[in-house]
């Protein structure tokens, strides 16, 4: 039950995937050593640069794009969350900037910079003071301090909401010590003050509520879910590695349990693909691309959760030991599917499907 075959299945044709058998397995290599803090994240991010990625904004190909991060995501998800930001970031940007300020990101990208999308206020949300022509306030569970250089960040709120790319260098105001939670370790995704920094070093990105746009805002979870399906199907193949090397995997019950969660891996996989072609279809209504897209995102994440206790149930005490490697992942997705608003993102895809002019078959159809 290798994790390749579990993200090929649908695919045989295209077994190894868009990312490299070879930087698959680095990735995954690294993991336990950045989680302890004794290698930085930046190593591996630059392996998905060697390997190309890094260019990717998800547009062109938004199927290879899914299964890319499926494969990232069940090798080392912390590496996928941020890889996942700069993604979206170049996404946002070939959608509302200029000509001139793809230019400049482009140039930025290969001279080393990584991006990243900072939306979520501290408690004082960043603001643009307009008469000191100044930003003020804190983004928290800013993934990547240290690691991004360039972050795309919300500013203001509502309908005013806006973009701004701005380089986010200044160890000075970066505070990666509020991020301390038990998983998700290495993305460092702690806090960020903007306070007093000059407006100017801003490169306003789109109009003000650009960045709320469907099918581009929710409808872009397609992402989160194919990380999160990857990394079930990550979490599972290492199980049952372990399995076989204690001889444990010859149990009727082992297998049945597993097999169970794979299958539903399997479905979230194709769901998640066919959010990712509808994301880029002219012919699907918006509302069906932004609803599909939620339903991978909340199956992925009911997957996950049946992936964790499956696997705590085979391997027993054993995965909650300090050195355990699927202790390690589970501990990594348990936190990554705690996304924000899941039953306002259930509500919506329901009015969509079931509502007075509810459409079943949506993107299916």
């Amino acid at each position: 039950m290798a994790a390749s075959t579990c993200l090929a299945a649908l695919s045989p044709s295209d077994a190894d995937g868009p990312v490299p058998s070879n930087i698959s397995d680095a990735l995954r290599a690294a993991a336990k050593a950045e989680e302890r803090g004794e290698r930085p994240i930046a190593r591996s991010m630059e392996l998905l640069r060697q390997a190309g990625l890094l260019t990717d904004d998800g547009s062109s190909d938004p199927f290879r794009t899914a299964r890319a991060l499926m494969q990232v995501g069940a090798a080392n998800l912390s590496v996928g969350r941020l890889w996942e930001g700069h993604v979206n970031a170049l996404n946002l940007i070939r959608i509302h900037g200029s000509e001139a300020q793809k230019a400049r990101v482009a140039c930025r990208i290969a001279d080393g910079a990584l991006l990243g999308v900072w939306g979520a206020d501290g408690a004082v949300p960043v603001t643009l003071e307009t008469a000191a022509h100044l930003l003020k306030g804190t983004k928290c569970f800013a993934s990547g301090l240290g690691t991004v250089t360039d972050a795309l960040v919300t500013v203001n709120a509502g309908s005013e909401v806006r973009l701004a790319l701005i380089d986010v260098t200044d160890a000075s105001r970066a505070d990666p010590s509020t991020w301390d939670m038990h998983g998700m370790r290495p993305t460092a995704s702690g806090s960020y003050d903007f306070t007093d920094l000059p407006a100017d070093r801003a490169s306003w990105i789109g109009e003000p509520g650009d960045y709320l746009k469907e099918p581009h805002f929710v409808g872009g979870v397609w992402r989160i879910a194919a990380l999160q399906a990857g990394a079930a199907a990550g979490l599972l193949d290492r199980a049952a590695t372990e399995l076989r090397a204690t001889g444990r995997m010859g149990a009727d019950a082992q297998k049945t349990r597993l097999m169970s969660v794979l299958m539903r891996i399997w479905a979230a996989i194709a769901l998640t693909e066919r959010a990712a072609k509808a994301a880029n279809d002219p012919h699907i209504a918006q509302d069906d691309i932004v609803a599909t897209s939620i339903s991978a995102r909340l199956f992925t994440e009911e997957v996950g959760l049946d992936a964790i206790r499956a696997v705590e149930q085979s391997i027993g005490l054993w995965h909650f030991e300090a050195g355990s490697e699927t202790g390690r992942i589970a501990r990594d997705l348990s936190v990554y599917l705690r996304q924000a608003a899941r039953d306002a993102f259930l509500q919506r895809a329901a009015q969509t499907a079931l509502g007075e002019d509810g459409r079943i078959w949506g993107a299916f159809g």
